[in-house]
């Protein structure tokens, strides 16, 4: 998927699911949820081993959170997917965003079909702090260059 879609889905997305978000602080889930959540994104953990992760209350499945969803942000295996496509379409998410390392044609075309955006092998915190200028204080070059400073949503 090309920069200008995803900076798109980036801009527009409110609300994200992290299906398998851990309350460790060490894992990837957890930096990249907090990550979310500190620019301003609301973040809705879906793991069925917690009760609560970063201070929000976490779903046990996809098919319990309340409202819609903008984005089905997956940290899971990528032989898992297929079984998080359908209640992502049902409830109304835009996007279906897997991780980096995690690809599944099969499910990312299930999910295409169904009417989603799928971004894959990408990780989310990542992304944004590329394209929205995060990563260059890192000493990164993005390759993309601008004079505005990193966007937080309101």
């Amino acid at each position: 998927m090309d920069d200008a879609t995803i900076r798109r889905i980036l801009e527009e997305s409110k609300r994200i699911a992290v299906v398998g978000l851990s309350a460790k602080w060490h894992r990837p889930s957890f930096f990249a949820a907090k990550y979310l959540i500190d620019h301003g994104y609301e973040v809705v953990p879906v793991n069925p081993n917690y009760e609560e992760v970063l201070g929000q209350k976490c779903y046990p499945d996809l098919e319990s959170i309340p409202g819609k969803v903008d984005i089905v942000d997956l940290f899971q295996r990528s032989e898992e997917v297929p079984r998080f496509v359908d209640p992502a379409i049902k409830m109304g998410a835009t996007t279906l965003w897997l991780q980096l390392g995690i690809v599944n044609e099969e499910a990312a075309e299930a999910a295409r079909l169904g009417g989603l955006n799928v971004i894959q092998d990408k990780c989310i915190k990542i992304e944004y702090a590329r394209l929205f200028g995060g990563l260059n204080w890192a000493g990164v070059n993005t390759g993309i260059i601008s004079s505005k400073r990193p966007r937080r949503l309101p």
